[in-house]
């Protein structure tokens, strides 16, 4: 009876074995320590010296609110409330939109489901040497539903969630983006 457990106990060891030998060899990406053996800040401490500049968007428009909501979860990601530190890098943003419908009705030829989609270009320069370090694209779809003809303020209401949450996940896509060259360097 004591053999049965034992086996089982035998065949673990190597397994906590290689947890142990493996363990020194991972950190978190918005660890405090510092990405690199020759890097002296972390990937945090470097995020939060990341200028974001206000997007280029038509002024006065919907675009314009989400062009302000993406800069503002973009601030908060990079800095996590912490307020920026002295600028090491300037990040210009992009951004256009589209609106799709998905589900149509046939007896009424109306939408009943709406995608809303934000494509965003940006640029990382390094003000040290005024040179482009990232240059990418992100892009986020997002669905919302059109509740019918007689409920039209919720339709509007569903479309600005939309905006809202395609926002949000622009501004992820760039930190992570930005946080995989600080720890990289590429």
């Amino acid at each position: 009876m004591w053999w049965p457990n034992a086996r089982a106990l035998l065949r673990l060891v190597p397994v906590f074995a290689l947890a142990g030998v493996s363990a020194g060899c991972f950190q978190p990406l918005y660890g405090s320590h510092a990405s690199a053996p020759g890097v002296s800040a972390s990937v945090t401490g470097m995020l939060r010296g990341v200028q974001v500049e206000q997007l280029r968007t038509p002024r006065g428009t919907r675009l314009d609110r989400v062009g302000v909501e993406v800069r503002n979860s973009l601030i908060f990601n990079l800095t996590g409330g912490a307020g920026q530190s002295s600028a090491t890098h300037k990040l210009m943003i992009d951004i256009d939109s589209q609106q799709r419908q998905i589900i149509v009705d046939i007896t009424t030829g109306r939408s009943d489901v709406q995608t809303y989609g934000i494509d965003a270009r940006y640029q990382l320069v390094d003000l040290a040497t005024n040179k482009v370090v990232v240059n990418s694209v992100t892009f986020a779809r997002v669905s919302f539903n059109i509740p019918g003809q007689q409920q039209r303020f919720a339709g509007e209401r569903g479309l600005r969630d939309a905006e809202d949450r395609a926002a949000v996940e622009i501004a992820d896509n760039i930190r992570n983006r930005l946080a995989s060259y600080f720890a990289a360097g590429t």
